[in-house]
């Protein structure tokens, strides 16, 4: 068989059973549009948070705490630095396992981790297997913290301002799901910040402290040296080695003293004013934004696939026996090869 004689005959194949290709693929497209309706969509909200730190709260160095974790007390945006550190944290494996074991009141008081569960199962497709719910706690938390992280983005957007999106297909429990992230990014700003400031005010009364115990140092220096270098003349006058370096360095220390007097009661302020750090700008309500696959696309996606399996099958005999052929040709060199063997 020629390779002209192969085309002539798949053309002819074709329009022998072209009312069979175009079933099939008709069954095929219909296959797909009610496919295509059983997906459940998608739901997706947007929320924006804002930092409501006050920018004299940050008067000293940042602690190392802060530097580490990224939290930049900041305004007006969250900073370039802090961006990327709160997209992590917003993502991180530890605050999606504390959603997932958050309970909501309003569906029976149960986890979140155990309603995503239920409604992986609800929503699967048949060839996903079901996701049993676990027993413990811990695995609960994991399980529930794998889900969330499929449906769950965060990114700090042109202004500095953090967008926090989630996906799932089931449209109640975007908004409590959402507002549960909110909630744990902002207790964990709030513990920070509180950590951070009773860290400071410590750190103030330890220098008052010790600032304390040298001014004593001193002060006993002092009365050592009138106790030991006081003597009388024969005038009766009595004298005294000068202390004008041990006075300098009294005084120099007091100083050091006042200043941390001072910054104790800004610290102690800044203890007193701890605040949640983020406030909601653009809340995670409803409308949200809906994703669902188009019926149509899907049953022309069927019907050109239909059509092209259809054909496949019906044109395999006459391509196996080319290829057949073609094989005799190259193992014995051409007919004549063929005869001889």
């Amino acid at each position: 068989m020629t390779y002209h004689e192969l085309i002539r005959n798949i053309f002819y194949k074709i329009s022998r059973f072209k009312w069979l290709i175009l079933l099939s693929g008709i069954i095929l497209a219909v296959g797909f549009f009610f496919y295509s309706r059983r997906v459940a969509p998608i739901y997706t909200s947007r929320a924006t948070v804002f930092p409501l730190t006050a920018s004299n709260d940050n008067s000293g160095a940042t602690s190392q705490l802060s530097a580490i974790l990224g939290i930049s007390e900041t305004p007006k945006s969250f900073s370039q630095e802090a961006s990327i550190n709160i997209v992590e944290l917003a993502q991180s494996r530890n605050t999606r396992e504390a959603v997932a074991l958050q309970r909501l009141p309003d569906f029976g008081n149960k986890t979140v981790a155990a309603l995503l569960i239920e409604n992986f199962n609800n929503t699967r497709s048949l060839f996903e297997p079901a996701i049993q719910m676990p027993a413990d706690s811990t695995s609960l938390a994991a399980t529930g913290g794998n889900l969330l992280k499929a449906g769950f983005s965060a990114r700090i957007n042109k202004n500095g301002i953090l967008e926090i999106n989630f996906s799932s297909t089931d449209m109640k429990l975007v908004a409590p799901v959402s507002y549960q992230f909110i909630e744990k990014i902002s207790e964990f700003y709030k513990e920070l910040k509180m950590k951070k400031a009773k860290l400071d005010y410590d750190f103030t009364l330890r220098k008052i402290d010790s600032l304390e115990t040298v001014l004593n140092v001193y002060d006993k220096k002092a009365v050592r040296m009138a106790n030991t270098t006081l003597f009388v003349s024969p005038e009766k006058i009595e004298y005294q080695i000068p202390k004008e370096n041990l006075v300098n360095e009294k005084d120099r220390v007091m100083r050091q003293r006042d200043a941390s007097a001072n910054n104790r009661e800004e610290a102690l302020w800044r203890l007193q004013k701890v605040t949640p750090i983020i406030a909601i700008l653009d809340k995670p309500d409803p409308p949200y934004d809906i994703k669902k696959p188009s019926a149509l696309l899907y049953a022309v996606i069927g019907f050109i696939l239909g059509i092209i399996v259809a054909a496949c099958l019906v044109i395999s005999g006459n391509l196996y026996r080319y290829a057949k052929a073609e094989a005799k040709k190259a193992i014995f060199g051409g007919p004549e090869g063929t005869q001889a063997a």
